[in-house]
């Protein structure tokens, strides 16, 4: 699982790479890098792949993980491409346009994200995708 991780997390390092080198970059980098620009507070973190790639982000030390973070939004923005759930895609929107800002949409969507896939760990079972769109809807209201 570890390699899993310092995989995942070495797709950000050199994703962000590129795009400081002006290199060419792959569709997914392209949404990778989408994501970094908008999360300032993790570039220098992202240029020092040598001392982040390794490090453990502790919730109990305060510590927010931005490799899971990061994920986040762009397990979103595939699931808005594709409206999966369907229906997101339409929620998605007017949160944005409730919002004022994509960003701070997408935020507020992964608060229903992480729910749903900390009660599928917990229970053990596949994530609930209805419970997921109801606490979608609940923003919305």
């Amino acid at each position: 699982m570890s390699g899993d991780r310092n995989q995942l997390r070495q797709v950000f390092f050199e994703a962000w790479r590129k795009h400081l080198t002006g290199e060419e970059t792959e569709p997914l980098e392209k949404m990778v890098v989408s994501v970094i620009v908008e999360h300032p507070e993790y570039h220098e973190m992202l240029s020092d792949s040598e001392r982040f790639l390794l490090r453990e982000f502790h919730a109990d030390d305060g510590q927010s993980n931005p490799f899971l973070h990061m994920a986040m939004h762009i397990s979103l923005l595939e699931q808005i491409s594709t409206d999966r759930p369907a229906g997101i895609s339409e929620f998605y929107q007017h949160l944005c346009q409730r919002m004022g800002e994509a960003h701070e949409a997408e935020h507020q969507l992964m608060e229903c994200l992480g729910r749903m896939l900390w009660e599928a760990q917990s229970t053990n079972r596949m994530p609930d995708e209805q419970a997921y769109l109801e606490c979608i809807r609940t923003l919305l209201n």
